[in-house]
């Protein structure tokens, strides 16, 4: 599949997550096109590497195992956004439970 493909759906996918993170007031809505946008980037990543390490000659038995660093790369950003999604999580439930309201307009009441 050509690489363009994969750029095009990419970008959707990132443009989709920063309208959503522009527009949208709900805080949970919020995080998840962050971790869309955060998804969109990784999809590049894999994608890329496996471009760069594709040989010339159209044999894909030889680099089967050469384009893993980027795969490798991608499953600790996948790691680190589990553990920013139970913090975040956290942090929009006991929003919620003082507010009683997951809209970002009432954060500036958590100041007081």
């Amino acid at each position: 599949m050509p690489i363009q493909y994969y750029i095009i759906l990419a970008a959707a996918l990132f443009c989709i997550g920063v309208v959503g993170v522009l527009i949208r007031r709900n805080a949970i809505i919020i995080f998840m096109c962050i971790e869309l946008m955060l998804n969109s980037v990784n999809l590049l990543l894999v994608a890329f590497s496996k471009m760069q390490y594709t040989p010339a000659n159209g044999n894909k038995s030889l680099a089967l195992n050469i384009g893993s660093d980027a795969q490798i790369f991608v499953f600790f950003i996948m790691v680190v956004a589990a553990a920013e999604v139970s913090v975040g999580l956290a942090i929009i439930v006991m929003m919620y439970r003082n507010v009683h309201s997951t809209d970002v307009n009432f954060l500036n009441r958590l100041k007081n």
